[in-house]
């Protein structure tokens, strides 16, 4: 098996069952409500993108990092990407359909700790990432630029945020034999690293969107106005202020 952690996909037998059935059940719950949720976040023209965006991050997760001291690697996640793109509710359905097929098809991640990957990954990683997001956005200036350092700021987060979740996890329900200080220490220090290359590459691929089609970023609503072109009736173009 393929054992990744705390960027976070977590192996069969890393947390004790007690552990894994709370996570599972949390996590169920959420994809269940957000099965309802994205509808309002969904059209004919952002369903597209979410597909584009759940692929994008299947493809992303497939690159590992060592983690010292550990038998396992780290990588990137991609919810605050997916949360940008096509909102949060979507992004947890994108997320864990990523999980699923990757623990199913690729034994990338536990099928007993399926729940817990879930919980890290499509719901922690999502709402604090996103809640982040959101609460920069509504500070910084309603810009391009403001819109892309809330996001570089929220997807950095939200990389250690689910590598410190898994430690909290860990500490309350681990079953391997592994000091806490030891799992803590090498979740912390690689994953702070690889947030700095979630928040680049996340900036990359949200600012490309911007660029081509602002009207699509679900996280952009609200710095879109109907403006004028030269040459052109009132509201046949849409920019970014």
């Amino acid at each position: 098996m393929c054992n990744k952690l705390g960027g976070v996909h977590v192996p069969d037998g890393f947390l004790d069952p007690a552990t894994s059935v709370a996570t599972g059940a949390l996590a169920a719950g959420t994809v269940a409500l957000a099965l309802r949720k994205a509808r309002e976040e969904l059209d004919d023209r952002t369903a597209p993108l979410a597909g584009l965006t759940a692929a994008f991050v299947f493809a992303g997760q497939m690159m590992n990092f060592p983690l010292p001291g550990l038998p396992v690697s780290g990588h990137l996640i991609g919810a605050v990407l997916t949360a940008v793109l096509v909102g949060p509710w979507t992004a947890v359905l994108c997320m864990t359909v990523v999980l699923l097929v990757q623990a199913a098809l690729f034994a990338d991640g536990g099928i007993t700790a399926l729940g817990t990957n879930v919980t890290l990954m499509a719901l922690l990683a999502v709402v604090v990432g996103y809640g982040v997001f959101r609460g920069l956005a509504a500070l910084l200036p309603r810009t391009r630029t403001g819109v892309l350092a809330a996001t570089g700021i929220a997807a950095f987060l939200s990389v250690p945020v689910a590598a410190l979740s898994f430690v909290g996890l860990f500490a309350i329900g681990g079953s391997v034999d592994l000091p806490l200080g030891t799992v803590a220490a090498a979740m912390t220090g690689v994953h702070l690293l690889i947030g700095l290359g979630e928040a680049a590459i996340t900036v990359a691929v949200v600012g490309a969107v911007l660029a081509v089609r602002p009207d699509l970023v679900h996280g952009a609503a609200r710095l879109r106005t109907a403006t004028p072109l030269a040459g052109r009736p009132t509201g046949a173009a849409t920019v970014l202020r």
